[in-house]
C-alpha cells in the first residue's frame, strides 16, 4: 500500500466520506424541526474526525482494518462478525442514500415510494459497474451543491445569519432532548473512530503526524459546514421561502429550486438532479463496498453471478429499511449504533493488550463481539415497531448502551465459563464454542 497521501489529501478524503447527503439533507430536515440543533449530527462529524486524530498513530502503524487485527489477535472466529457488523451498519447508510434521493425527486412533484424503487434499481445496476472514477464527479456535484447552499445563504440572511446559527446552537439543544443528543453525537463518533471508511486514508498517509493534521483539518472543515444546511433553512424558513406542510427532507432542494425561480428555471433543476445524482453514486459506492465486504465474510469466492445475487440481497434488504421512511440522521445513526456496540470493547481490549497491559481469553473477546452486536440489531429491529424511544429519550442512546452493556456480559460470560484457558485462539476448542454458542 503506497503512503503518499499529505495532510490536505488525508482531510479532503476524511471529510468527504461523511459530508454527503445524510449531512446535507438530514441537517434540513433536523434544522427544519429544531432550528439551529439540527446541525447536532454535523458538528458530531467534525467532533468525530478530531476524536481519530487521538488513534491515527495506532491505524497508521497496524495499517490492516480492524477485522483482520482482531482476528489475528484472538481468532479467526472474530474475523467474521467484525466483518458482518460493518457490512451491516453500512445499510443504513445505502438506505439514507435511496430515502434522501426520493424525497429530492419527490420535490418536483412525484411520489417518493415508487421512485424509491427506481433508484433502488439504479443504484444496485450502478454498484456492479466499474465506475470507480466517477466517485471524482459524485464529490464535484455534491460541491456544487454546496456552493449553491452558499449562495443561497447569501439570499436568505448572509453571513449574519450563519453567524447566528452558530450562536444559537448550544442553547437550542435543549428542544431536542438530552437523550437524543447523547445518542446522535456518540454515535457518530465512535462510528468515525471505528469504522473502516476513515480508517483506510489514515493508513495512506506519508507519516503519523501527517494523518493526524489531517484527521484535525477535516474536523475543522466539517465544523465549519456543519452550520450552512441549518443556516439556509432556518433562514430561509423566516422569509416564508419554504413551502408550508412541507416534508424536512425536502427542504434544501426547496431551496435549491427557489434559487431557479430567482434566476432560472433550469437551474434549479440542475442543481436538485446534482444531489440526486451525488445521491446514486454514494450509495452504489458504499453498495460496492457492502457486496465485496459480505462476499468476504461468508468466505465466499468472487463470481459475476454470486456477485448479481449479493447485490441483489442487500438492495431488497437495504429498500425495506428505507421504506421505514424515518428521519434521515435517525436512520443513519441507528445503525452506527450496531458497529459501535459490537466493535467498541474488542478493540479497547486489542489497544489495552498492544500497550503490554493484560491479555484477555480469545473466547471472552468473541463472546463480547456476538452479545454486544447481537443485541443491537435485536433492539434495532424492535425500535422499528414501537413508536416512542424504548428508554433514555432515544432509541440510538438505548442501542449504544444496551449493546455495549451486553458486550461486557460477554466478555466476563467467556472467562467465567472457564473456556480457552490455554488462552490460545477459539479455533483451538471449537467443541467449547459450540456448546457456549447453543447455550446462547
Amino acid at each position: 500500500m503506497e503512503r503518499s497521501l499529505n495532510s490536505l489529501s488525508v482531510a479532503a478524503m476524511l471529510a468527504s466520506v461523511h459530508y454527503g447527503i445524510g449531512f446535507i439533507l438530514g441537517t434540513g430536515e433536523k434544522a427544519y424541526a429544531f432550528g439551529a440543533a439540527g446541525s447536532l449530527y454535523a458538528v458530531s462529524c467534525g467532533l468525530g474526525l478530531i476524536a481519530l486524530a487521538c488513534l491515527a498513530p495506532f491505524y497508521w502503524q497496524k495499517r490492516e482494518p480492524l477485522w483482520t487485527l482482531l482476528g489475528d489477535q484472538y481468532g479467526k472466529r472474530v474475523r467474521g462478525p467484525v466483518m458482518f457488523l460493518s457490512w451491516a451498519w453500512m445499510t443504513g447508510v445505502v438506505a439514507s442514500q435511496l430515502l434522501g434521493g426520493a424525497f429530492i425527486i419527490s420535490s418536483l412533484r412525484f411520489s417518493p415510494t415508487p421512485v424509491m424503487f427506481l433508484l433502488a434499481v439504479a443504484v444496485m445496476l450502478i454498484s456492479l459497474l466499474p465506475v470507480d472514477r466517477a466517485a471524482l464527479l459524485f464529490q464535484v456535484l455534491i460541491v456544487s451543491s454546496s456552493l449553491a447552499l452558499i449562495y443561497a445563504l447569501t439570499q436568505v440572511g448572509s453571513l449574519e445569519r450563519y453567524l447566528q446559527s452558530v450562536l444559537d446552537f448550544a442553547p437550542a439543544l435543549s428542544g431536542v432532548g438530552v437523550g437524543e443528543v447523547i445518542g446522535i453525537s456518540l454515535a457518530t463518533v465512535l462510528i468515525t473512530v471505528l469504522g473502516m471508511d476513515f480508517h483506510q486514508f489514515v493508513v495512506r498517509a506519508q507519516d503519523r503526524k501527517v494523518a493526524q493534521r489531517g484527521c484535525l483539518l477535516a474536523g475543522a472543515v466539517l465544523l465549519l459546514l456543519a452550520f450552512l444546511p441549518s443556516s439556509v433553512v432556518v433562514g430561509a424558513s423566516e422569509q416564508g421561502i419554504i413551502p408550508a406542510g412541507i416534508d424536512g427532507k425536502q427542504t434544501i432542494p426547496a431551496v435549491l429550486l427557489w434559487i431557479g425561480e430567482q434566476t432560472n428555471q433550469v437551474v434549479g433543476l440542475v442543481l436538485v438532479l446534482s444531489l440526486l445524482i451525488a445521491a446514486l453514486g454514494s450509495g452504489a459506492g458504499v453498495l460496492r463496498i457492502m457486496n465485496r465486504t459480505l462476499l468476504d465474510a461468508l468466505v465466499l469466492t468472487e463470481s459475476p453471478r454470486r456477485n448479481r445475487a449479493i447485490a441483489v440481497g442487500n438492495t431488497a434488504l437495504i429498500q425495506l429499511v428505507a421504506l421505514s421512511g424515518q428521519v434521515l440522521i435517525n436512520l443513519i445513526v441507528s445503525f452506527y449504533t450496531i458497529y459501535a456496540a459490537g466493535v467498541l470493547l474488542p478493540l479497547v481490549l486489542y489497544v489495552w493488550e498492544d500497550r503490554g497491559k493484560g491479555k484477555s481469553p480469545p473466547i471472552s473477546v468473541y463472546f463480547a463481539l456476538i452479545l454486544g452486536g447481537g443485541i443491537a440489531i435485536i433492539l434495532l429491529i424492535l425500535s422499528r415497531f414501537v413508536d416512542r424511544p424504548m428508554l433514555f429519550g432515544s432509541n440510538e442512546l438505548t442501542i449504544l448502551v444496551l449493546g455495549v452493556l451486553s458486550s461486557v456480559f460477554g466478555l466476563f460470560l467467556g472467562r467465567l465459563l472457564g473456556a480457552d484457558k490455554e488462552n490460545k485462539p477459539q479455533d483451538d476448542n471449537p467443541e467449547t464454542c459450540t456448546r457456549i454458542e447453543s447455550m446462547l
